[in-house]
């Protein structure tokens, strides 16, 4: 018993407990840092940016989606109300303004894109205040954006596995239920493109970082600049649907020609 005693108070079992303490709690303080961090990227902007932001949202987005971004009831009318914005993060505000879906013109099934509203700083200051109110996708660094250091082969599977079946393979847009529509993808710009798999605007969903890493979006990028620089090989494009509306088109014409040789012998028989 007196030996079982002197090991339990062996100094190395102290200084054992000592070093795992320090370990966990250096852990747990590396991982309040990376939250910080990520936080911080979302809210990386001046304060006279955030406030000039709050102006303009006042002004122009407020009547829909509320005093404080907090969203906005449903109208006697039945008109489409604006959801809450919080947390939402400055890559949503920068890919809904920017590519003039918002302010939107009309109620409708979606918010269609047409010219900008807002110049390039003012949307960045919208998409300021809107970062301030809650942590969200910041908007991607330019090395994220930068489709030379991409692999558009590793892009084009992860497109056809998970983007596809709306955007059609050749990414030329496809149609949806109830007057939806998933558009086409040619001329987006990439800092666009990577916001909308970030954020899901629409009916898209959200392909966070743990679905698709940045870097696979990056490849993803990469695949659709490379078959729209490639353009539509071999005339027309026909929808760039594929070999069926290419059968198609040829069964139609192939058997019309037939039918008006036809006509024709038999007028010269006659």
């Amino acid at each position: 018993m007196k030996a079982l005693s002197q090991r339990r108070r062996h100094p190395l079992a102290a200084v054992a407990l000592l070093l795992l303490g320090l370990l966990v709690t250096g852990g747990l303080y590396a991982v309040a840092g990376n939250v910080n961090e990520a936080k911080a990227q979302t809210t990386n902007f001046s304060a006279q940016d955030i406030e000039e932001g709050e102006k303009l949202f006042v002004a122009n987005c407020a009547t829909c989606h509320g005093i404080g971004a907090v969203g906005a009831p449903q109208g006697a009318h039945g008109n489409q109300a604006g959801p809450a914005l919080i947390g939402v993060g400055a890559a949503a505000v920068d890919f809904q303004v920017g590519t003039g879906r918002m302010p939107m013109q009309m109620s409708g099934p979606q918010a269609q894109a047409k010219p900008n509203q807002f110049s390039e700083e003012q949307t960045m200051q919208l998409a300021a205040y809107v970062a301030s109110l809650g942590a969200g996708p910041a908007i991607p660094e330019e090395e994220l954006l930068d489709v030379a250091k991409g692999d558009p082969a590793a892009g084009g599977e992860i497109f056809r596995v998970n983007c596809a079946m709306c955007h059609n393979a050749s990414a030329a847009g496809g149609a949806l239920t109830r007057g939806k529509f998933a558009p086409a993808l040619a001329g987006v710009s990439e800092a666009h493109i990577y916001e909308a798999m970030a954020t899901g605007p629409q009916n898209m969903p959200v392909f966070s970082d743990a679905n698709i890493s940045p870097e696979e979006k990056r490849d993803v990028i990469a695949f659709l600049k490379t078959i729209e620089e490639q353009g539509t090989p071999g005339g027309f494009s026909l929808g760039s649907l594929g070999p069926v509306s290419e059968g198609l088109l040829m069964w139609t014409a192939g058997l019309g020609i037939v039918i008006a040789f036809t006509i024709w012998l038999t007028q010269r028989s006659s």
